[in-house]
């Protein structure tokens, strides 16, 4: 084959071999972009948190901070329950790698919960229940939560925490 027709020929294959994707890509934007959102908190979420905060410091534990990192992991799960109509903890070993790697967790920690429609109602009854009761009163020293209502006007939450 002389090289005007060669030419043309290896750059077609070229670029039939070297395609390239923007799936991953794209996947990793929309990921990047929705771990990085912070809804504003709402009456509910600050409640819940003064309410637990409360509760550490009845039993001589320290009161945790909020953090927007976290709020933004409770956020996408509890969009994720929403949307599939059921309560998890689905994924969670992503969640606590992206807050063992943006935030430095050495631990971490979730609460999740359906229906309750007070901040004290879904507190009690985290309380109420020996494995979420460990949560909150877990070795850790951030925390924060996303309460966010269905279509048919139910709440869902997801409550996380972190040792840094």
């Amino acid at each position: 084959m002389k090289l005007p027709t060669l030419l043309p020929a290896m750059a077609l294959i070229a670029l039939l071999s070297f395609s390239c994707s923007t799936d991953s890509i794209e996947e990793d934007k929309i990921e990047s972009i929705t771990s990085s959102f912070v809804p504003q908190a709402k009456v509910i979420e600050i409640e819940i948190l003064e309410l637990i905060n409360n509760h550490r410091l009845s039993i001589g534990l320290g009161a945790l901070n909020g953090m927007g990192t976290i709020k933004a992991q409770a956020y996408g799960h509890t969009d994720y329950m929403i949307d599939k109509s059921a309560i998890s903890h689905d994924n969670f070993l992503q969640r606590k790698a992206n807050l063992t790697n943006s935030e430095g967790a050495s631990r971490v920690g979730e609460n999740v919960a359906y229906a309750y429609s007070s901040s004290e109602s879904v507190v009690n009854a985290w309380l109420n229940s020996e494995g979420h009761r460990n949560v909150i009163e877990g070795d850790y020293t951030d925390f924060d939560i996303f309460a966010k209502k269905d279509e048919s006007g139910k709440y869902y939450y997801t409550n996380i925490f972190i040792k840094k």
